[in-house]
């Protein structure tokens, strides 16, 4: 991927950007809810490594949520 993770400032980014293919969007932004980006002491913020700010977790499940529901979209027509 010639853009790193790093780059993206919110989940929407992730979820919107026009050229990645969904599964590397899921994969990206499930790395991003992982525990592993959990910030300390701040259990419903996550900073991937790289990020330049925290973001809530409640905003990356929505932007997985987006994912979904443009895939149930698209499988409808």
């Amino acid at each position: 991927m010639s853009q790193p993770f790093s780059r993206f400032l919110h989940p929407f980014d992730v979820a919107r950007h026009p050229s990645l293919e969904p599964e590397v969007k899921r994969a990206i932004l499930a790395s991003w809810a992982s525990d592993r980006s959990a910030v300390k002491d701040q259990p419903a913020m996550r900073k991937p490594p790289g990020a330049r700010r925290a973001v809530p977790i409640d905003d990356i499940f929505a932007a997985m949520r987006t994912l979904d529901e443009r895939l149930d979209h698209t499988s409808l027509q």
